[in-house]
């Protein structure tokens, strides 16, 4: 089966000049923002505070870094400037609460507010930020906060909305927003102007049969609106506010013949006073391409850009939208090609300041001299600057997570192996410092999905904290998963629990083919698909692996299928069934842990959280079941009011800890005579 059909909004950049560079590491934003006045809370002056944390952070006597320090949570996210540049906005991390910190970029004074409850923000205009919030509680669904007045008021239709409202357009001067939403369940969503002095709330956009999504252009033109049913799909578009949307493309995903079927489009990426945009299509080389489309013809035209061996994932256009910006690929790690020299250079002038550094410049003021830049590595996990180009100065704001030493971790090396039938798996292998690169205990890891997902080679605190316990980690991008084009994506389909699961062990066997595994040395561990992978290992190949540990994992697949149902239309349900099970006759219970758990005879970590929505509670209940009617030891584990990850960071701890002492017992890092 193809991939299927989907939409990305995507951001865009402004300008930038090039000029010689100065990186300042004194956080100067972060802790001035804290400091300045009597409005920003100082929680660093309790001194039994302070002595907690140290005990809570400190490392172990060995050298190894503290579980803590792995677990603990992004400090600060979202970092946005405004558009004159003369304050910026991000969300930090309080430990049990958040604050939206709003601080001034020359004076590093500010103030914050609890924001544990919004999901998003956006600076509208200078001295407003408007939020989105969650909560079934909430009257609302838009607040906005006034910088000037401290003010912090719903905005836009009363009524929290379960279907959420999608924010089309934000006017540049801060006046007004155009929102689509739903009235009621029993209607599609109408388009709608709202006018920030007095939310006055107009509507432009009537809902109209079987639309579901509306995409305004940088004008805040309502420019297109998507129905979908089933594999089908239509366009709707009009040029300007005075026209009638009509018919303008029907896209069929199941349609061999229809060049769009496999396309992937920016809804809002349409050129300003155009009908020209762009779309990704594999249609001509088997990897996603950048191609020009014609809304109103509805025609694919030339190719502008591609990979020979990856696919392009996403574009941009800037801020005027009325051209190409940039387009963004993943090969050894994630990449981005930009089409303006100017930013061009100061992209290399960046990553020439901060070597061995991803850089992305995610948010600039309007006229190009402040900017956000994010850093990450295999062995950072991140850090926000502010990047003043008339100084020349990049200023750290603060990291993702400063417990972690970036020197004390392990780069993550992009290799290739063969599997078995020839075909070529790209991985990223870990190695532990100070270790030789011989014989050494190996743990597998095999990413989720396991469909249109990939590793890529950024900073994975449970690969570190592994490295940093001696192990080898390897992490296969095993065929079907994304980026390497159609036809490896095809590979994969049908192939859960057989030619998916070689393409592990054959990395294995390479390892070991260079004596740098001990191969009575290897476990396998994994979360979700990978969780999955984890359990089928060890049941299918005992002889490879000494143990295995699993987290939300599935465990028994035609029951999963079933719960997967609510989440497709009858017809993508079907077909995620045919890419899952393959052939007809295939019956998957040869291949669900839990039907086939009476095989297993290595130790297995299973654990679980009890909320989870993705992978349901239900899979971790029916493999213990199935385990103890077949008289087979689990060790276990449930994670109370825990999803498809852990959002809580003692839990996160105390799952590094288990992990940990999992391992030791079975497969230790370090043994005298291997």
């Amino acid at each position: 089966m193809k991939r299927m059909f989907f939409y990305k909004l995507l951001f865009c950049f402004l300008a930038l000049t090039i000029v010689p560079l100065h990186v300042q590491y004194n956080d100067a934003l972060a802790q001035e923002a804290v400091n300045a006045g009597d409005d920003v809370a100082d929680s660093a002056d309790d001194k039994a505070e302070l002595e907690r944390l140290k005990q809570k952070y400190a490392d172990r006597p060995n050298g190894m870094v503290s579980a803590a320090k792995f677990a603990a949570p992004q400090k600060i996210t979202s970092p946005k400037i405004s558009p004159d540049g003369n304050s910026i906005a991000y969300i930090e991390n309080k430990g049990k609460t958040f604050d939206l910190v709003i601080a001034d970029t020359k004076t590093r004074k500010g103030q914050r507010f609890e924001a544990s409850e919004i999901t998003s923000f956006s600076w509208l205009g200078n001295r407003r930020i408007l939020t989105r919030v969650s909560g079934i509680f909430r009257a609302y669904n838009l607040y906005i906060y006034d910088i000037d007045n401290r003010t912090y008021m719903p905005i836009g239709h009363e009524g929290f909305s379960f279907t959420g409202t999608d924010l089309l357009y934000l006017d540049p001067e801060g006046e007004y927003f155009l929102e689509a939403k739903q009235e009621s369940i029993f209607q599609n969503p109408s388009v709608f102007r709202v006018d920030v002095k007095g939310n006055i709330i107009t509507r432009i956009v009537k809902p109209q049969k079987g639309i579901t999504s509306w995409f305004a252009d940088k004008n805040g033109v309502v420019r297109i609106g998507l129905t979908s049913s089933g594999h089908k799909i239509k366009v709707y578009y009009r040029r300007s506010n005075d026209e009638k949307f009509f018919l303008t493309g029907k896209i069929n995903t199941k349609d061999p013949d229809d060049k769009t079927r496999q396309a992937l489009f920016a809804f809002n990426a349409i050129v300003t006073d155009s009908d020209e945009g762009y779309v990704l299509s594999n249609q001509d080389t088997g990897r996603f391409a950048l191609y020009k489309y014609n809304y109103f013809t509805g025609e694919i035209g030339e190719k502008i850009f591609y990979h020979e061996s990856n696919d392009i994932t996403d574009y941009h256009l800037n801020t005027k939208g009325d051209a190409l910006l940039s387009v963004n690929y993943t090969e050894d790690k994630d990449r981005i090609i930009w089409f303006d020299k100017e930013l061009a250079n100061i992209q290399k002038s960046l990553e020439k300041a901060l070597p061995g550094q991803e850089i992305w410049l995610q948010s600039r003021s309007r006229d190009g001299n402040y900017t956000v830049v994010y850093t990450i590595s295999s062995t950072d996990p991140g850090s926000y600057y502010l990047f003043n180009k008339a100084e020349g100065v990049l200023d750290r704001i603060g990291g993702v997570n400063d417990y972690i030493d970036p020197k004390k971790m392990s780069v993550s090396k992009y290799v290739q192996y063969k599997a078995r039938d020839g075909i070529t798996i790209h991985s990223y292998l870990t190695l532990p410092n100070g270790r030789d690169a011989k014989n050494l205990p190996l743990i597998i890891m095999p990413h989720g999905g396991p469909y249109g997902v990939r590793d890529n080679g950024d900073y994975d605190p449970q690969v570190q904290f592994l490295v940093n316990r001696g192990y080898a980690v390897l992490q296969p991008n095993f065929r079907g998963s994304d980026s390497y084009g159609e036809a490896f994506y095809e590979l994969g389909e049908g192939q859960i629990g057989r030619k998916m699961q070689d393409d592990l062990d054959d990395g294995m066997d390479w390892l070991v083919k260079r004596s740098i595994v001990d191969p009575a040395r290897v476990c396998i561990v994994g979360a979700s698909y990978g969780g999955y992978a984890a359990l089928w290992g060890v049941i299918r190949n005992p002889e490879r692996y000494r143990c295995a540990v699993s987290f939300a994992g599935v465990t028994e697949f035609d029951k999963q299928l079933k719960y997967d149902k609510q989440f497709f239309s009858s017809r993508h349900a079907r077909a995620w069934k045919e890419t899952v099970r393959g052939d007809k006759s295939f019956d998957l219970d040869d291949v669900s842990p839990a039907k086939q758990v009476h095989r297993l005879k290595r130790p297995v970590l299973l654990s679980h959280g009890d909320a989870d929505s993705t992978v349901p509670f239900k899979q971790y209940e029916l493999m213990v079941k199935a385990a103890n009617k077949a008289n087979v030891e689990l060790e276990t584990h449930v994670y109370e009011g825990e999803g498809h990850g852990l959002s809580d960071e003692d839990n996160r701890i105390d799952w590094y800890n288990r992990l940990e002492a999992f391992l030791q017992k079975h497969n230790p890092a370090f043994v005298e005579n291997p």
